[in-house]
């Protein structure tokens, strides 16, 4: 028997551990089931070799849970250790032993699968167990050797008769932890972090139903058998081929990876890169339609499997956090207790590579099955919206494929579009206009004015629409946007030809006074103007400037003077050549002129949803009164 002291720079290395090495105690049996899984893989890298002379066999890692005896097992069927290794590599704190077999073999292995790089995870046993053991035996022809632990800097080794090669990691579970003792704890665990480790991990033991024999009775019960519990897939969907993956495997998967979300993913990216960088990983588009709330970190981030956070911040671009699935790359920099990113050039690379290969997806659905792209397209939009507005290189490919519905129901990219208004919506400054709707509905009067001049309208709905306009503005030569109730029609294309005015200067002046003196001054700004005398006589406008700088500033910047926070301004256009005015211009009493003018306003307010409450009920009792 041998005792010593551990090798540690410090006086106690174990409180440090506990208190600042892992923000999360949970994270022990990640930890420990990686280096299970390392001591696994490293076997099978030697016999594969041929430098260990052993049978790898179907090896597994168990866990048991001793609840009367406050233990909780670890227990792999990997290489093992002999006394002198467990001197090195548990005694020498920090010293990893998976660094240094990538080492030796870094010519004839790659680290594809070996998670271990700081020699610390073994250690996060300390803050669940008031003492750790360790039983193992080496694949080579030495005593197995057990260690054994109480959290000061002191230990005993010594050999011990275990048969079987691989370790055994024995925690004996501290007062303050005994949640770990809990089955159900143990099994959430083992799905969040370990769902998809490369070697199989077995948690007790499961029934499963077996096929009825042929002779069987329906009243029968089907017959049934007791199974190892593998909690695991060791060959999740993202780790293979695409081309030995077809559309139902990836489906497959993503029920896998979200058991409670019922609905289908639209489509899926998978990605496959090994230079200048490893990555794996598949995503998925769900349904997202208009909601910019949608659950964000929803993408798994693992390394070698091994889960590490579903915060992908910084790996993944802003913009394509609504989306779900998940990410594998062992050239992400993590902090020592693997639980977050680190800074590194190598991330911004990853990020860039995501966003490309997203948007080649994207193009590439759009020209194979355009049809089907644009039955998608409300479901997506906000998605590639959203990118095109945080991410120039996307932006410069999103030209290609991004859609722009008309109220219609047809879809245009940006330069099919130019080409079909060019000549009917260009004005008289050159300036090609661009009309559009929020909502058909609510602007449907300004809509079917701009139809009956021909003009196509939009149907642009998405919450960061105001944002996306103004970037095409900037970007797009002589080019502008207008919502259908910024103006009436013949104000928001201005071409040269006007319309004359039945009333005189004169006139139009007192039916403005007259208008004033009933509306409200501090929510409507009067304008007389010559239109059609088919046109409305009184329509409701909003300033295209005014509103859009309000929504982008409540949508998250883009605001300009606190105007997210100013009262709604409205124009009220009269329509100088309706009969309508005209009578309102001649009617001989005040009173009857009042009315007219109300009515007429509220006729308006109605078209745009703006009369409510008490307004509407004397609205609609006035109605009545002028019928009767």
């Amino acid at each position: 028997m041998a005792t010593g002291n551990i090798n540690v720079a410090v006086e106690n290395i174990f409180p440090l551990i506990k208190k600042f090495l892992y923000s999360d105690h949970e994270i022990f049996l990640r930890e420990l089931i990686s280096n299970a899984t390392d001591a696994t893989l490293k076997l099978k890298h030697l016999t594969n070799m041929g430098e260990a002379k052993v049978e790898y066999g179907n090896p597994y890692i168990e866990i048991k849970v001793d609840k009367e005896g406050k233990k909780l097992h670890i227990i792999d069927q990997g290489l093992g250790m002999t006394e002198d290794e467990v001197q090195k590599y548990i005694n020498e704190v920090a010293f990893s032993g998976a660094e240094e077999f990538l080492d030796k073999y870094k010519d004839k292995v790659d680290d594809a699968g070996i998670i271990g790089h700081f020699g610390l995870g073994f250690y996060s046993a300390f803050m669940v167990a008031e003492k750790v053991e360790i039983i193992t035996k080496s694949f080579k022809d030495e005593p197995a050797a057990h260690w054994t632990c109480d959290g000061s800097p002191q230990y005993t080794l010594e050999t011990t008769d275990k048969k079987d090669r691989g370790t055994e990691i024995i925690l004996h579970i501290a007062e303050d932890s005994t949640e770990f003792l809990e089955d159900a704890r143990i099994t959430t665990l083992l799905n969040k972090y370990n769902k998809f480790m490369p070697i199989p991990i077995k948690f007790g033991m499961k029934t499963e139903t077996l096929p009825k024999p042929e002779d069987a009775k329906e009243e029968d019960p089907a017959p049934t058998q007791e199974v190892d519990n593998i909690i695991n897939n060791p060959n999740p969907a993202w780790t293979k081929q695409p081309a030995d993956l077809k559309e139902e495997d990836y489906k497959s998967f993503y029920r896998e990876l979200y058991p409670m979300q019922f609905e289908e993913p639209l489509f899926n990216i998978h990605l496959n890169v090994d230079y200048p960088f490893n990555l794996t990983g598949i995503l998925y588009f769900p349904k997202l339609g208009n909601d910019m709330n949608i659950q964000k970190d929803r993408i798994q981030l693992y390394q070698n499997q091994v889960f590490v956070t579903d915060n992908v911040e910084g790996i993944v671009p802003e913009f394509l956090t609504m989306l779900r699935g998940v990410i594998d790359s062992p050239d992400i920099p993590l902090n020592v207790s693997r639980s977050y990113l680190q800074a590194d050039g190598a991330v911004k690379k990853i990020s860039s590579y995501i966003t490309r290969k997203v948007a080649d997806k994207l193009n590439s659905l759009f020209k194979n099955n355009r049809e089907d792209f644009e039955q998608k397209w409300n479901d997506i939009k906000v998605v590639i919206e959203y990118g095109m507005l945080s991410e120039e290189k996307f932006f410069e490919k999103a030209d290609k494929f991004a859609l722009y519905p008309t109220v219609d129901g047809n879809y245009f990219t940006f330069e099919e579009l130019q080409e079909k208004i060019k000549d009917a919506q260009t004005d008289k400054d050159g300036k090609t206009v661009i009309l559009y709707a929020s909502n058909k509905d609510e602007q449907h009067q300004y809509i079917e004015a701009a139809k009956a001049k021909g003009y196509e309208v939009l149907l642009l709905d998405s919450p960061i629409v105001s944002h996306l306009l103004q970037k095409l503005e900037t970007s797009k030569e002589n080019i502008s946007f207008a919502r259908v109730d910024a103006d009436h029609v013949d104000n928001l294309i201005k071409k040269d030809e006007t319309v004359i005015s039945k009333l005189s200067d004169e006139e139009k002046d007192k039916v403005k006074g007259l208008v004033e003196e009933v509306v409200a001054k501090e929510t409507y700004t009067v304008q007389v103007e010559a239109m059609d005398s088919e046109a409305a006589p009184f329509i409701i406008t909003q300033p295209e400037f005014m509103r859009r700088m309000k929504e982008m500033q409540q949508t998250g910047g883009g605001g300009m003077f606190g105007m997210g926070n100013m009262p709604e301004m409205y124009n009220l256009v009269v329509n100088s050549n309706h009969v309508l005015v005209g009578e309102i211009l001649n009617t001989k009493t005040k009173k009857k002129q009042e009315r007219l003018v109300k009515q007429s306003l509220d006729l308006a307010r109605l078209s745009q949803g703006l009369l409510k409450g008490e307004e509407l009920t004397e609205f609609v009792k006035r109605s009545y009164e002028m019928i009767k």
